[in-house]
């Protein structure tokens, strides 16, 4: 999956920020309005793909092209504690990783994690069903590839994670140091992912993103769900490994 310049824009060294745009007011998520999902391709010329493309994200995971891939594919997490920073980017609250927060290496590529994010409710639906919260855990290789791996969360009890967050986001500010945070806190909660190629779910809507997400049968910062068009889609049982 080779680099795109919209890509390198969006992965700039000095803030990896995955699907952000600096200026959050450039574009929302009003269905109807000028500035909505339906109308970012048509914003900036660079954002053409969010109209145009042929792999966009999100979709709905329970097409009929999903195929189940038992053992082939490999996870290994190799997370660690670092400093961080909780940023409100107008759009979503993001946590940045500011030192090396360790990687995750699936079938041979390693991953560095950047950031983690929110939507609400989620953005990927299962079987036409939006679930209340998605976690994005966003990961790029040394040669510029990006993967993200989803969580998808149900209604039930606290997540201490989520929970360890919520009492140190202070209420006006936009950035908040938090200090160091473990990504291994981060509860994935799955034993099967549903994986397939698409794009950032925010302008540019730059493809080739490999998209992993954790399996589980208001105000809202989540786009439509995009056409799969002839993209396969796979329920991958893993393989999987975590550092300790």
């Amino acid at each position: 999956m080779a680099l795109t310049s919209n890509l390198m824009r969006a992965l700039d060294e000095k803030d990896f920020d995955y699907d952000s745009n600096e200026d959050e007011t450039e574009f929302n998520y009003d269905p109807n309005g000028e500035k909505g999902p339906a109308q970012w391709g048509r914003i900036h010329p660079e954002w053409g793909a969010c109209s145009n493309g042929s792999m966009q994200s999100p979709i709905d995971l329970m097409s009929d092209s999903v195929d189940v891939v038992s053992h082939t594919w490999r996870i290994q997490r190799s997370y660690k504690p670092a400093n961080a920073t909780l940023s409100n980017r107008g759009h979503d609250m993001m946590l940045k990783w500011e030192g090396g927060a360790g990687s995750i290496e699936i079938n041979g590529t390693e991953y560095l994690l950047k950031q983690c994010h929110w939507h609400s409710p989620s953005e990927h639906t299962i079987h036409g069903k939006r679930l209340p919260l998605e976690t994005h855990m966003v990961h790029a290789s040394l040669d510029g590839e990006v993967a993200v791996v989803g969580i998808m969360y149900m209604i039930g009890g606290p997540d201490s994670f989520l929970t360890s967050l919520q009492s140190v986001a202070g209420a006006n500010e936009q950035d908040t140091v938090v200090g160091v945070v473990d990504p291994r806190n981060i509860k994935i909660g799955s034993m099967y992912y549903y994986s397939y190629i698409g794009s950032l779910t925010t302008p540019p809507c730059t493809e080739n993103v490999l998209w992993a997400i954790a399996g589980k049968e208001s105000d809202t910062n989540a786009r439509p769900t995009q056409p799969i068009n002839s993209r396969a889609v796979k329920i991958l049982i893993p393989q999987v490994k975590d550092d300790v």
